[in-house]
């Protein structure tokens, strides 16, 4: 009998002990289940936020956009001017890699705005009369005098031109990286005032040697 209520005994201890260990398990798994969901949370965050973070954006960063567009599009409209009226060898590399660097930006900036659900600039906004109101854009009249020129009056005339369509573009950069909250946005504009930067100051060298 004490040998079979030491038994009972027994079994009972093992059974509590077994419970206490489920409901600790439980407990932990909950403390588990909650520290997985927070990192969870934490890891899926860029993901789910992903449209959030298309949208992570201000009026600054549609305003930079939409004007570095048409910027960007004259100026390779100068540039392929001096494929064909350039004179100096220097001045057709410099607008060949104007060109090559300021292309994909605009395809760039396109798909942000697309994903912003925001206007894309129509071609040729910008331009005409009113738009060397914009940061250093060439007015119709002074394009028409870059097309109009050629040898090393082209030269003078783009070189010219460009610098002051570049520092425009620099500041427009500045102004993003201040206002702006998109951060590719502002890395963008941190890489255009150190690139464009760098060709103001080739320009300015080139312009003192013509």
């Amino acid at each position: 009998m004490t040998t079979k209520r030491s038994l009972i005994r027994r079994a009972t201890a093992v059974t509590a002990a077994a419970t206490a260990a489920l409901v600790l398990a439980a407990c932990g798994g909950n403390g588990d289940d909650n520290s997985s969901a927070h990192n969870g949370h934490n890891a899926a965050s860029p993901s789910a936020s992903a449209p959030a973070q298309q949208g992570d954006h201000n009026a600054a960063d549609v305003a930079f956009a939409q004007g570095m567009i048409p910027h960007h599009r004259q100026a390779i409209e100068m540039a392929d001017l001096a494929a064909t009226r350039a004179e100096s060898p220097e001045v057709k590399k410099l607008a060949g890699e104007i060109k090559k660097a300021q292309d994909p930006e605009i395809k760039t900036l396109s798909g942000w705005l697309t994903s912003w659900g925001e206007q894309l600039p129509a071609e040729g906004q910008g331009q005409g009369h009113g738009g060397h109101d914009m940061s250093g854009m060439m007015s119709a009249e002074e394009m028409r005098q870059l097309e109009s020129s050629s040898g090393k009056a082209f030269d003078t005339a783009f070189l010219t031109m460009m610098v002051k369509h570049h520092e425009g573009a620099v500041a427009m950069a500045k102004t993003e990286q201040s206002d702006g909250t998109y951060q590719p946005a502002k890395d963008m504009a941190g890489a255009i005032i150190t690139s464009q930067s760098a060709e103001i100051a080739r320009m300015k060298t080139l312009l003192g040697k013509s």
